[in-house]
């Protein structure tokens, strides 16, 4: 499985791979520069977080590692891995409906609460890794 030892780097494509559920102590990197954001990762095994300037993007209980996650007016994309299944939540516009798609496969359409939240679970269980898609 594919942690990420730096806890969050920059991808050549311009996504972000964050993460390291492999930790049994929570671990942090904080003003983290991403194309003029500043970003904020903690993690560890029970939980993954992520924030952009100050707000929220992404959590994961429990902790996982996420590849790739790039985020557009349309939504996000990005692979996720773990150790066990895991329950996601995003940051999203709110009152809005999205279709979801794991591993290529929609999962049906979420909408977000008065928050931006979407909350879905990935089972990660068989091959510890899926892919996640989530736009308008």
């Amino acid at each position: 499985m594919a942690v990420v030892e730096e806890l969050l780097r920059a991808e050549n494509d311009g996504s972000i791979s964050f993460g390291n559920y492999e930790l049994s102590e929570k671990q942090k990197v904080e003003n983290f520069e991403h194309n003029g954001d500043l970003l904020k990762v903690k993690t560890f095994k029970d939980i993954t977080k992520l924030e952009c300037n100050e707000n929220f993007v992404y959590e994961s209980v429990p902790g996982t590692a996420v590849l790739g996650f790039k985020e557009t007016d349309k939504g996000v994309e990005f692979s996720v891995e773990g150790a066990s299944d895991a329950q996601i939540t995003l940051g999203l516009l709110e009152n809005t409906e999205y279709s979801v798609f794991v591993n290529g496969s929609s999962i049906g359409k979420m909408s977000t609460n008065l928050g931006g939240k979407l909350n879905l679970s990935v089972e990660l269980s068989t091959e510890g890794k899926a892919t996640v898609r989530v736009e308008k």
